[in-house]
């Protein structure tokens, strides 16, 4: 019968996206032709790769479109939540009236439950409240009483996110504090002490000077105008890539004196250490002057 059930939800249901994984994955546990199933919150979220809240939402807009009932009279294996597919129960009464046309229309809005017992769904026990006993009162001198431990709350099920993402591998930037990191933009970033210093030791700043280095640092800013904010750490692995790779300010080249040898100072490239050394042979003395 969930065959039946999963045929309805994929050529007549309207929802898309999550919400059709999830109602596709309730109508396989459909037992018969009453279109009921259960599932809880964190098997729907295993089996379409969602995060609870995100199972939560699709739910609710199920249950708004009318694809969808909760029945909270009924509970499932382990407490679980019943769920009812009425347009596809519909469907499926409607389908054996005319395969018999002789047998009378059953109304498909009352459940047999004693034909769902065999699916581990039964009626929800609602305990009584029990009548409170005033306790008698513990003496100055008496012992003491220990402070109850206080009820562990959140999500009970460690292996799924309560909030986040659909998909862990997407990265979530929906929200400026992920995970308790501070992300800033490109503009909010600021050269720190030890990008500062590593420019220095590098032969960067020498090799670009202080007015090349703010130049660099000012394209760099412009071309990460509209990246999305990231960790401090992340700018400044970012900036000084970007730095290794600027090329230096037109200038005459100090490093290429005669007699000097033409190894190429910290921070310079193949090509500029290869024009070092021709600029620094060029003028060397080669004994046929005049």
């Amino acid at each position: 019968m969930s065959s039946e059930a999963r045929e309805w939800v994929w050529e007549h249901s309207t929802s898309r996206g999550t919400a059709r994984l999830i109602l596709l994955s309730i109508a396989d546990r459909v037992g018969d032709e009453q279109c009921v199933s259960w599932a809880s919150l964190s098997s729907l979220a295993k089996r379409t790769h969602a995060s609870v809240s995100t199972v939560r939402e699709a739910i609710d807009r199920l249950v708004r479109a009318g694809e969808l009932e909760q029945l909270d009279h009924l509970t499932g294996p382990q407490r679980s939540t019943v769920y009812r597919l009425p347009l596809a129960a519909a469907a499926v009464a409607e389908a054996a009236q005319t395969e018999a046309p002789g047998e009378a229309a059953e109304d498909t809005r009352a459940l047999r439950i004693s034909a769902l017992r065999r699916y581990g769904i039964r009626l929800r026990e609602v305990p009584e409240s029990p009548t409170r006993v005033r306790e008698p009162a513990v003496p100055e001198s008496g012992r003491s009483r220990r402070k109850p431990a206080r009820r562990r709350t959140g999500n009970r099920h460690s292996d799924v996110p309560e909030t986040g993402t659909q998909n862990r591998s997407e990265l979530d930037w929906n929200r400026r504090y992920s995970s308790g990191v501070v992300t800033l933009s490109a503009a909010e970033w600021q050269v720190d002490t030890a990008t500062h210093t590593w420019a220095r030791k590098q032969g960067h700043l020498d090799r670009l000077g202080e007015q090349g280095l703010q130049a660099a640092d000012a394209k760099w800013r412009a071309h990460r105008a509209d990246f999305k904010p990231r960790p401090a750490d992340a700018w400044a692995a970012d900036w000084r890539s970007w730095v290794a790779r600027e090329h230096a300010p037109s200038r005459p080249n100090l490093n290429a004196v005669p007699g000097k040898s033409p190894s190429a100072p910290g921070g310079m490239t193949r090509t500029e250490a290869h024009t070092a050394a021709l600029l620094a042979a060029l003028d060397e003395p080669t004994g046929t002057e005049v």
